[in-house]
């Protein structure tokens, strides 16, 4: 790794950990919260490649956990949301370049692992009632945050690439 690609990896993990922690509301029944921060690990797959997508939500989003009072969550986070970040960039590179359907496969796909990881975390940490209950909300993130990413990739690529 370059090192301007270290130092754009390091300046997205800071941008998701922000993202993460400034715009956040609590799930009751599971002591977790709502974020947007997806939609900026979603965007550094989408335009920076799997490897930087995973760094970037694997590091910036359990770092927000730990600064949130949230350490329990912070390896699954890890986990998560770096196979998150990681999975939408190894589909684009894998899909026909630029094409909106793409893009939305890749982003829809990525989300629906986080949503799936957080309920069965959220299973095994508090049962499945409460984990029910948090569903919704991780739908709503995941939503979010592909809709988010997808009206914005096209102009932030072209922006980064010039």
């Amino acid at each position: 790794m370059n090192s301007r690609k270290m130092i754009t990896t390091a300046l997205l993990i800071a941008l998701v950990t922000v993202t993460t922690m400034v715009v956040n509301v609590p799930l009751p029944g599971v002591k977790g919260y709502v974020n947007i921060g997806d939609s900026v690990v979603l965007m550094a797959g989408l335009i920076f490649g799997p490897v930087v997508g995973g760094l970037a939500g694997a590091l910036g989003s359990s770092l927000a956990d730990l600064l949130l009072g949230y350490a329990y969550w912070a390896p699954w986070t890890f986990v998560i949301k770096g196979l998150e970040g990681f999975l939408v960039g190894w589909i684009i590179l894998h899909m026909p370049k630029g094409k909106a359907a793409s893009i939305i496969l890749g982003t829809s796909l990525a989300a629906l692992v986080m949503v799936i990881g957080y309920f069965f975390v959220g299973i095994l940490y508090y049962g499945l009632g409460p984990a029910l209950v948090s569903l919704p909300g991780d739908l709503l993130q995941g939503s979010v945050s592909v809709i988010l990413s997808v009206m914005l990739w096209r102009p932030l690529k072209k922006y980064i690439a010039s």
